[in-house]
């Protein structure tokens, strides 16, 4: 696809809208057009600060922008990506993809039969450590991850799993890339009316378990996790930006030796190569780096743990 700039438009001028626009701002084959949000005042002013057209019905883009962020409620995605992608809009959706697979499915073929850019907003593949992970990992065996938050309103609109786990379990099954054979998790409500911490165990069919923690009732801040494989051993700090990597070689006399990886992380905005990534794929008209099929995938985890957790409350009432 051949353009001067790439026309864009962000709907949601929330917490996470507002980074979208700021990082848009940072590319040269960009021109922000809109700017949409339910509040008025929020839209008026990114248009005031990004010097664009400021809206509270983002159909209003349609026609004057090639490409959109969306980052509103997740019970919006569906209708919002879907008046884009049938208007031939390329879209980079905030996590998680829909509410159902139905609404996945039906964004994917959308995108699929405009073969339109359809990007799911999963910032921590963009994350250095996550990216220097990619040359080291080998095939793990067991992965323990926790995504520990203190409590904020934002975000409560769904499950703890849709809202933070969704991330881990991203990664988790971009680096296993194997199918799912069982599903084990507990959860409950504290603060909200929704799950808002919980625990799953997967297992899939290659072997490999991972144990996964999601909280968003913590008093400290924890994001990391760790892969072990026959290879060796790896943490990712994903707040930290780094990467500890261990691997397991055998000594001169055959004694098992551990000796630690000095692996490069080339420290680098996740947010902001996720949004340039978006922004080749569209110019370049090549495959997205996180298309609409992994946030289905990831989606489908999702959904089946949160009904284990459900299964697992009736159990007890």
């Amino acid at each position: 696809m051949k353009m001067e700039k790439v026309r864009i438009g962000v709907v949601g001028i929330g917490h996470l809208g507002q980074f979208h626009l700021q990082k848009y701002a940072k590319l040269e084959n960009c021109e922000i057009v809109g700017a949409s949000d339910v509040l008025e005042e929020r839209a008026a002013n990114a248009a005031a600060l990004y010097g664009c057209q400021a809206m509270t019905d983002c159909r209003k883009m349609i026609g004057s922008v090639d490409a959109v962020s969306i980052a509103v409620p997740t019970q919006c995605h569906h209708a919002v990506a879907k008046a884009f992608l049938k208007a031939g809009v390329h879209v980079l959706l905030e996590k998680p993809i829909a509410e159902t697979l139905a609404q996945a499915d039906e964004l994917i073929a959308l995108a699929d039969k405009s073969r339109l850019v359809f990007q799911i907003g999963f910032v921590e593949r963009f994350n250095p450590a996550v990216v220097a992970l990619r040359e080291v990992i080998g095939r793990p065996l067991f992965i323990e991850s926790h995504r520990l938050h203190p409590f904020f309103e934002r975000g409560t609109d769904v499950d703890v799993i849709l809202d933070l786990m969704v991330h881990d379990l991203d990664i988790i099954l971009h680096f296993v890339n194997s199918p799912l054979q069982d599903v084990d998790a507990v959860g409950t409500a504290v603060l909200s009316d929704k799950v808002d911490i919980a625990n799953a165990r997967l297992r899939f069919q290659n072997g490999c378990a991972a144990n996964i923690t999601a909280s968003r009732i913590s008093i400290k801040t924890m994001q990391k996790v760790r892969f072990f494989g026959l290879e060796g051993y790896h943490a990712v700090d994903f707040a930290k930006r780094d990467l500890l990597s261990l691997q397991r070689l055998k000594g001169p006399q055959g004694q098992i030796e551990i000796v630690q990886n000095h692996v490069e992380i080339i420290q680098k905005d996740p947010l902001e190569e996720e949004i340039r990534s978006f922004i080749d794929a569209v110019v370049q008209g090549t495959p997205s780096v996180v298309p609409g099929r992994e946030g289905r995938r990831a989606l489908d985890v999702a959904l089946r743990i949160l009904d284990e957790i459900k299964k697992a409350q009736d159990k007890v009432l």
